[in-house]
């Protein structure tokens, strides 16, 4: 990819990226609007890794190194992280618990 390219694609993914990042904190508290936005965005990383970058792989060894080259210097490979289970439960009992010190607060009272 030449830079004027490079450049254009940055342009437009930060573009992008902030209207992604806006519609975020619009729906900041509405873990159900949030978890949404979250299946879209794995769902369009899947689509664009199995059905665009699978097929644009390289033929040959050296455009396999290349490409392996530009991934290690550029940051690694794309990752999307699930919530562990574990994670919101753990959430789940400290809520339990900060509502439960809230009660027997107010029965102090």
């Amino acid at each position: 990819m030449d830079e004027k390219t490079n450049q254009e694609l940055t342009e437009q993914v930060e573009g992008m990226k902030a209207s992604i990042w806006e519609l975020a904190q619009d729906c900041q508290g509405d873990s159900s609007a949030l978890l949404y936005l979250l299946r879209v965005l794995e769902q369009l990383h899947w689509q664009i890794r199995e059905k665009l970058f699978h097929p644009a792989l390289p033929d040959t060894r050296n455009e396999l190194y290349q490409l392996l080259r530009d991934i290690e210097e550029q940051g690694g490979w794309p990752y999307i992280e699930r919530m562990k289970l574990q994670s919101l439960l753990m959430n789940l009992e400290l809520q339990d618990e900060n509502s439960s010190s809230e009660s027997s607060s107010k029965r102090e009272l």
